[in-house]
């Protein structure tokens, strides 16, 4: 069964999320499946801690943006729009610069006023490197 209400291409999704942080430290979406949304982050010089590993804060911005922009295409937009009210997340494994993340977001739970994320973080041989879990509300616009 498709999660979706709207399933636009992962290049409309890039394009829906140009000028913003998910641009800004250089998420790319690479796929959407019937019940998943999928990207990719550098280890890069905008999302490292000055050990130069990854950022916790980076991973839960991976988080987050995956979460909240497969909230949105789960409701009727613009009718209705979607916001964090809590996210939690757990570091299991460093990532050095250079490297490349990649985050998976499944839904728990669709409510009509409340989304429940969780969001793996992986590295390129699918260590988990965070697990979150992202509750989000559904509002009308």
């Amino acid at each position: 069964m498709n999660t979706w209400v709207n399933q636009p291409t992962v290049e409309q999704l890039q394009e829906f999320c140009a000028n913003t942080m998910v641009d800004t430290i250089g998420i790319e979406f690479t796929a959407i499946g019937e019940d998943f949304l999928s990207a990719k982050m550098p280890v890069d010089k905008r999302t490292v801690q000055p050990a130069r590993i990854l950022h916790g804060g980076a991973s839960v911005a991976l988080a987050e943006s995956l979460g909240s922009v497969a909230a949105q295409l789960c409701v009727d937009f613009p009718a209705k729009h979607c916001v964090g009210l809590s996210i939690n997340a757990s570091h299991v494994r460093g990532v050095k610069e250079g490297g490349v993340v990649y985050g998976t977001a499944r839904p728990l739970h669709l409510g009509r006023s409340t989304h429940l994320w969780e969001i793996r973080v992986e590295d390129g041989e699918g260590r988990l490197i965070c697990i979150s879990r992202l509750t989000m509300a559904v509002l009308d616009a």
